[in-house]
């Protein structure tokens, strides 16, 4: 299975958050799940540290460095055609960031780990909880 980490799924099964789900525990733990982020969740990150929302055990690009490397996660790199992409998919929820993973989701063929309701509500879109 291949797996696109929406920002909070990536960061709660990172921190060891009690939120997220068995189901996703279980998959992104197996070794033949492949990880996949979106730059833009890293970017998400380096908000949400700046604003306080949430702390990590080291300096945001640091963090961000490791958890990818223990993960083994791949980057998904954001194109053109994404940013295309990201204007004309059927999405009401006008969240940039969230456009951007979607838009990242459906490029690279990628089932989006996320319990964010508005992307699980977009039926065109692979998600899972």
């Amino acid at each position: 299975m291949k797996l696109l980490l929406d920002t909070h799924i990536w960061l709660w099964y990172s921190l060891k958050d009690a939120q997220l789900s068995t189901t996703l525990q279980t998959l992104i733990a197996q070794d033949d799940t492949e990880l996949w982020i979106s730059p833009i969740s890293m970017w998400e990150v380096m908000i949400l540290t700046e604003k306080g929302k949430i702390t990590l055990s080291d300096e945001p690009a640091e963090w961000i460095k490791k958890s990818l490397d223990v993960l083994r996660v791949l980057e998904a790199p954001l194109t053109g055609e994404i940013a295309i992409l990201s204007r004309q998919i059927d999405l009401p929820h006008k969240d940039p960031a969230d456009r951007f993973i979607a838009a990242t989701a459906v490029h690279y063929d990628l089932q989006l780990a996320t319990v964010d309701t508005h992307l699980t509500a977009a039926n065109w879109l692979p998600t899972i909880s």
